[in-house]
């Protein structure tokens, strides 16, 4: 670069660019103590599921009168990219799916498109029918998840000691909500003989109008006085299941005691939604979700320091287990990112003293974590968080970062050992070698620029490598002609004192045969050592046969090219969590009663194995969000999901073979995948077909011609439809309808 000289501008004014220095170190610690810290990057769900019950339908009524009239609308929608519907006897779900190149920030206006193209046709839908109910929020992960569990202590019990536990979280700097999971619904239950029922003439419509009739809410009317009003309140609603018990009821002008009549008690729905069981034991789970942008790490500090609280105050027999946290995650990785910093510096300061010497090697080395700082500072400034992909992007930087330090710091070095005073020395790489080290620089940011204009769900996953990357580079380059000549000009002496130290000496001498290095008085040629003479005699004959060289090159490209094919392809490799996910999923017309004797034979195969750490079970339902790319089932009577944590990665592996072996040997009733959890947005099955058709028949086969296909190459394994009944087992009941009036 000619004209201005950056570098000699910061010679001159030393005690600014020192200031600034300063100014930028502490800066980027704060703004690396205030980072928001994650598992994995924010991105958008673009899915939404719309749930309607119509009960007593079949599954055809629901097809043809519900999911099919939204699923049609629906397709107005902008940025639709498909529709599915999952009708199941009185119950529709569809999930409608926005195209994955659409911009996140159109995402909110489309749910609104939804919500209102579905209110335009709500009184279409047949009578009776309840809701359709909107589900949007899939992006919420629970950064912690507890088990609630005690011996000789029913859900209504757990449930009072949840709502205390509950209340305390809610208290706790950072939490955004608190949820529970496995929560059984009470109900009352009146149960009457129909014996008894027909020599009373009394129907179970009546008995419902009249204990209806005494519980009813219904205002008693205001006394307006002169300065106050006074509201007038009715006695005669059920307090108690006592009260229930003694209440009188007139039916066909006669007066009956409840109790005399009915067995009432007390209980839970049955058959339950979804059940949570925590090591083999039923349990309600609790779980805890952070605010947007905060520090996870700090929460989890102070859910910990919590939950110590809340367990030492809970009676004998009720026992609180945190089963996933994604704070420990978390600082695991950043305890491997400050690994991988320290490692890099030192390997940076051995390399530089043993080639550059002590006081040119300790230029380089103070560079890193100054530039690291300011990077740190950048994305504060810019609102990129501490996750996996920021904290890899760092690591991969920090290869980067100190290229252009050393070119700088050497350019220095070498002219120092040419004679040339320091002023004139640290000034000289600017007007040198300034603009390639920019343009370098600037061509690797430029390589992960695709990333960050990548359209799609997987763009928006990794676009932290282009920012953080480009962050750091630059950085290093201004740090390169700014803060290197600054730092060279304090530390290397002039070209009169300059000597090189031992430890150079040496390496110099034994590995480039440097001749020079030892020399007393006369400053000698640096590059007129061995090493770089044999180097020129290498450069001097691929500049003589150059097409040889480029021949042999564009050989050894169109090799690498074909060895590629050779090389595992996997854009996103699974997470290095000990969690493995064993999905059990039994026929479309299973009860939740027969997902749960399945679900407690695995169980049985997991408490033998000596890798497992702890499991938990989800019977009814998938699990909840507690890994921002999990792959989230929807509720289904005949689904259940077992999260088991293993102690460590090798131990995941080998209970991952067990249980697949388990599954196929010793399960036969059960579409049983495993499956370790995936880095990137979720996927599911690696590989899926979609067959779609007015024909259902014909859609089925030729989804199972599909299916056979798959099954002939040797590279697929548990081959699966998503729908394996046409129609669940009903029973069907003839009423003569005139007979019947």
């Amino acid at each position: 670069m000619s004209g201005f000289n950056l570098s000699a501008w910061a010679l001159r004014e030393r005690t600014l660019v020192v200031y600034l220095m300063l100014t930028t170190a502490l800066l980027g610690l704060y703004g690396y103590v205030h980072l928001g810290r994650s598992e994995d990057p924010p991105f958008t769900f673009k899915v939404m599921v719309i749930q309607t019950y119509w009960p007593g339908a079949t599954t055809n009524q629901v097809q043809e009168q519900i999911s099919d009239r939204i699923a049609r609308k629906l397709q107005e929608t902008p940025n639709v990219d498909f529709v599915t519907s999952y009708s199941r006897p009185g119950e529709s779900v569809v999930q409608f799916s926005i195209k994955d190149s659409a911009p996140s920030a159109s995402v909110p206006d489309t749910w609104y498109q939804v919500r209102k193209k579905i209110g335009d046709i709500a009184t279409q839908l047949p009578q009776g029918t309840r809701g359709p109910f909107f589900n949007d929020e899939f992006g919420d992960v629970y950064t912690n998840i507890y088990a609630l569990e005690g011996d000789g202590f029913d859900f209504s019990e757990l449930r009072d000691y949840a709502d205390s536990i509950r209340v305390e979280l809610l208290r706790v700097p950072g939490v955004g909500k608190v949820d529970y999971f496995g929560d059984q619904e009470q109900r009352i239950t009146i149960e009457i003989d129909n014996a008894r029922m027909a020599t009373l003439g009394i129907t179970p419509a009546q008995l419902a109008a009249a204990i209806g009739a005494q519980n009813a809410v219904t205002p008693a009317g205001v006394i307006t006085a002169e300065e106050d009003r006074i509201f007038v309140r009715t006695s005669g609603q059920f307090g108690d299941i006592e009260g229930l018990r003694n209440t009188s009821l007139r039916i066909n002008g006669k007066l009956f005691r409840l109790g005399d009549l009915a067995n009432v008690q007390r209980g839970y729905v049955d058959p339950p939604v979804e059940r949570v069981r925590y090591m083999g034991r039923a349990a309600l789970a609790i779980g805890v979700t952070m605010q947007a942008g905060g520090n996870v790490v700090e929460l989890g500090r102070a859910l910990e320091a919590t939950t110590k609280r809340l367990q030492s105050g809970l009676p004998a027999g009720i026992a609180l287990h945190e089963y996933s946290s994604m704070p420990a995650a978390v600082t695991k990785s950043l305890d491997d990112f400050l690994e991988a910093v320290a490692e890099a510096v030192l390997i940076v300061l051995i390399v530089s003293l043993a080639s550059l010497g002590f006081r040119t090697g300790m230029v380089v080395a103070i560079t890193i974590p100054f530039v690291l700082a300011a990077t740190a500072l950048g994305m504060w400034w810019f609102g990129i968080g501490l996750h996996k992909v920021s904290l890899g992007t760092l690591i991969l930087a920090l290869g980067l970062l100190v290229d252009d330090a050393i070119i700088a710091i050497e350019m220095m070095a070498v002219k120092l050992d040419e004679g040339w005073d320091r002023v004139r020395a640290a000034s000289f790489a600017y007007t040198s070698t300034a603009f390639p080290m920019l343009t370098g620089t600037l061509i690797t940011v430029a390589g992960f620029l695709p990333i960050a204009l990548a359209k799609s769900g997987t763009g928006e996953y990794t676009r932290s490598i282009f920012q953080v990357s480009a962050i750091a580079l630059i950085v290093s380059w201004i740090a390169a002609v700014v803060v290197i000549p600054v730092l060279g000009f304090a530390l290397l002496p002039e070209a009169h004192q300059h000597r090189p130290n031992r430890l150079a000496a040496w390496f110099r001498s034994r590995i480039l045969r440097r001749a020079a290095a030892t020399a007393a008085t006369q400053p000698a040629d640096p590059y007129e050592s061995a090493f770089y003479r044999r180097f020129s005699r290498v450069v001097m004959w691929c500049v003589d046969h150059r097409w040889r060289v480029l021949g042999a090159t564009l050989a050894l490209w169109l090799v690498s090219i074909g060895a590629f094919a050779l090389v595992p392809q996997q854009f996103f490799p699974s997470s290095d969590r000990t969690e493995l996910l064993i999905d059990l999923r039994l026929g479309e017309g299973a009860s939740l009663t027969a997902t749960l004797a399945a679900t407690e034979r695995m169980e049985q195969e997991l408490a033998a194995r000596k890798e497992v750490d702890h499991y938990v079970s989800y019977v009814g339902a998938g699990a909840p969000r507690f890994y921002l790319p999990l792959d989230q089932q929807l509720p289904r009577a005949n689904f259940a999901q077992i999260v088991a944590t293993a102690h460590d990665v090798e131990s995941r592996k080998r209970l991952a073979d067990f249980v697949q072996i388990a599954l196929h040997e010793r399960f036969p009733d059960v579409s049983g995948r495993v499956s370790a959890l995936e880095n990137g947005p979720p996927v599911g099955f690696p590989v899926q077909f979609r067959v779609s058709g007015d024909d259902i028949a014909k859609v089925r086969a030729i989804a199972e011609d599909v299916e056979r296909t798959m099954r002939t190459d040797p590279g697929t394994a548990n081959v699966q439809f998503d729908w394996d009944e046409p129609s669940t087992r009903s029973i069907r009941l003839e009423i003569d309808q005139d007979k019947a009036r």
